[in-house]
């Protein structure tokens, strides 16, 4: 993203959080669970607003953002938890998905959740990581393998 030249700083740190924020949510949420991730990601724009005079000319700057949620909850117990359907407009799902997406790693989550469910590409979500495209490659079909296994289910023959 490209931040306009501008003296309001208020302004442009407004813009790039309405364009950043739903996709730092959907991916520290994947990462977190719904509550640490939201949790997460006002930690890591609270950041952003502290030191923005000095990033907001980051070329990638959302990443950036990810990277400091993610020390920011290093060190802390985080139990991931995903909320069932709730009214929100979510489609229903495989009652054990909830417990197998928590049983794989944090990277396998955030590959296979931002991939399958959001239909990100494996270069945004690497983008996003700081991974390469082949690691984050390798998280989503060595998740996917594993959520199979764990749901004794065929995802699909596309979903490899």
């Amino acid at each position: 993203m490209t931040i306009p030249d501008t003296t309001d700083e208020v302004a442009a740190f407004e813009l790039f959080v309405a364009e950043v924020e739903p996709r730092l949510r959907r991916a520290l949420v994947s990462r977190y669970g719904h509550h640490d991730g939201r949790d997460a990601v006002a930690a890591a724009l609270a950041w952003g607003w502290e030191h923005w005079s000095e990033v907001r000319a980051m070329d990638n700057l959302a990443g950036y953002l990810y990277r400091v949620a993610c020390s920011r909850m290093r060190g802390r117990k985080v139990r991931v938890v995903f909320d069932g359907p709730d009214g929100s407009g979510m489609p229903d799902v495989e009652p054990a998905l909830t417990a197998a997406l928590a049983r794989l790693s944090e990277h396998q989550r955030v590959a296979v959740v931002l991939t399958v469910a959001f239909d990100w590409t494996l270069a945004e979500v690497a983008s996003l990581t700081g991974a390469s495209v082949s690691t984050v490659n390798t998280h989503r079909r060595r998740g996917l393998t594993r959520l199979r296994n764990d749901l004794g289910v065929d995802l699909g023959k596309g979903l490899a």
